[in-house]
């Protein structure tokens, strides 16, 4: 008797941050400036904008209860330049966790 087996489907890996970080997506950077001078990659400044990817559950207070962070999955958000040291290779995206104080606006359309 042949038996059924489960085959697991290959599913995308996730990053879920914990308290109150935040998963960002870098945007692109320009490698063309307005003059039309080709940067190389060194010479390219990291953008400091970006697509929220994932959030955490909140920042602790201190009776205990956690307040809710401002920004939800999909905002796309400016943040310090120098925020997130932390990169990850999530399946072929690369990311950055960053505190949500770390974030100084969100992108409105």
């Amino acid at each position: 008797m042949a038996t059924a087996t489960k085959k697991k489907t290959a599913s995308k890996p996730r990053l879920q941050p914990l308290g109150d970080r935040v998963v960002v997506k870098r945007d692109e950077s320009e490698e063309m400036t307005a003059g039309g001078i080709v940067l190389p990659g060194a010479a390219q400044d990291k953008p400091s904008r970006g697509i929220v990817v994932s959030v955490g559950n909140g920042r602790l207070l201190d009776d205990g209860t956690r307040a809710p962070l401002q920004v939800v999955e999909g905002d796309r958000v400016v943040f310090s330049r120098y925020a997130g040291s932390d990169t990850f290779k999530i399946g072929d995206e690369e990311v950055i966790l960053i505190r949500e104080d770390d974030i100084q606006a969100v992108l409105l359309d």
